[in-house]
C-alpha cells in the first residue's frame, strides 16, 4: 500500500477543494487496510497510555464533513482500542436555549479534552462559520449585540469569526492541547449513494432525514464555505486536513496514520521518571508485600 504523508493532505495554503480526489487510487483490499489500521490502533492506544501519565498534553480531534461523510464509524474503528476513559466524544447540534444564552465557543470550551486524554468533536465550533453561513438566520438566534436582521451579517462578521476562531485555537495550543483538524471530502455522487443506502436498509431509517437532502441543495454553497474555512484557519498550531472520504476504510486508515504522526513529533511525550527516593526504596517495598 501507498505510504502515507500528513503534508499530502495538510493544507498549508489555498486550497479548491474541487481539485482534491475524494478517493486514493491505491492498490490494496479491504483485509490490507483493516490490518494497517489495527496497527495503527494499539500503537495510539499505547500512546494514550503514556500521554495520561506524562499529563502534560490533550489531543483535541475535530472532524467534519457533509452528511453520511463516515465520521461516526470513523469514530467508533480509529479509537476502539482505547481505555475508555482517555477519550470522550462530543457530538454537537444545534445549539440548545442554554447554550444561546453564552457566546457561540462557550459550549466547546466545556467539552475540551483534559490533559493526557482525548477529546474527539464530532461536528465542531466550525459550524458557526459553516452552517450559518448558509443559513445566516440562525445568528439571529443568538442575540447578538447590533444585529437585528440577516442583512446586518456581513462580511465583516465573519472575519471576525474566524479571528475569534484562530485565537480560540491558538490559545488552546499554548496551553497544553493539540488541536488536529479534518475535513472528510466525499463526493456528491457518493453521499447520494449512501442516502439511498440508507432508505434501502430498514435498519438505517433511523439514520435518514428529510432535512438531509434540503442541505444537499445547498451542497455548492457548504464547498465555498468549507474552503473558506479552511483556507483562513489551517494553521501550523493547528492544521486542517482535507480526507479523501469516498472510501471509509481508507479514510479511517489515513485519519489514525495522520494522528499518529503528527503526535511523533511531541517528542517530550514519556512515561515520568520514579521518584528517586521511591526508586532507592523499592526492595524495601517489594519485602514489605511479600
Amino acid at each position: 500500500m501507498k505510504s502515507i504523508k500528513p503534508d499530502d493532505f495538510r493544507i498549508m495554503s489555498s486550497v479548491a477543494l474541487e481539485q482534491f480526489p475524494t478517493r486514493l487510487q491505491i492498490d490494496a483490499d479491504s483485509d490490507e487496510k483493516e490490518a494497517k489500521l489495527d496497527k495503527i490502533q494499539e500503537k495510539l492506544s499505547d500512546l494514550q497510555d503514556v500521554m495520561y501519565a506524562h499529563n502534560r498534553y490533550g489531543v483535541l480531534i475535530c472532524l467534519q464533513g457533509m452528511d453520511t461523510s463516515g465520521k461516526d464509524s470513523l469514530i467508533r474503528e480509529v479509537f476502539k482500542e482505547f481505555n475508555p476513559r482517555g477519550v470522550v466524544v462530543h457530538s454537537f447540534k444545534t445549539p440548545n436555549s442554554t447554550e444561546l444564552e453564552h457566546d457561540y465557543l462557550w459550549r466547546h470550551y466545556l467539552a475540551l479534552p483534559e490533559k493526557g486524554k482525548f477529546a474527539v468533536f464530532n461536528r465542531t465550533h466550525y459550524e458557526n462559520v459553516l452552517v450559518t453561513r448558509v443559513h445566516p438566520e440562525y445568528i439571529l438566534n443568538e442575540n447578538l449585540p447590533g444585529i437585528e436582521k440577516v442583512e446586518q451579517i456581513g462580511p465583516d462578521f465573519w472575519e471576525k469569526r474566524f479571528d475569534q476562531i484562530n485565537h480560540f485555537e491558538k490559545h488552546l495550543t499554548e496551553n497544553g492541547t493539540i488541536v488536529l483538524k479534518f475535513y472528510f471530502h466525499m463526493s456528491k455522487e457518493e453521499q447520494r449513494q449512501r442516502l439511498l443506502r440508507r432508505l434501502e436498509n430498514e435498519e438505517h431509517h433511523w439514520k435518514f432525514s428529510p432535512g438531509d437532502l434540503k442541505e444537499r441543495e445547498r451542497w455548492d454553497d457548504y464547498m465555498k464555505y468549507y474552503e473558506e474555512a479552511i483556507i483562513k484557519t489551517s494553521k501550523p498550531h493547528a492544521p486542517w486536513f482535507v480526507i479523501p472520504a469516498d472510501d471509509k476504510e481508507m479514510a479511517r486508515y489515513i485519519v489514525a496514520k495522520i494522528i499518529w504522526e503528527e503526535l511523533q513529533k511531541y517528542t517530550d511525550i514519556k512515561e515520568p521518571d520514579l521518584d528517586e527516593k521511591v526508586k532507592a526504596n523499592l526492595e524495601i517495598y517489594r519485602k514489605a508485600l511479600e
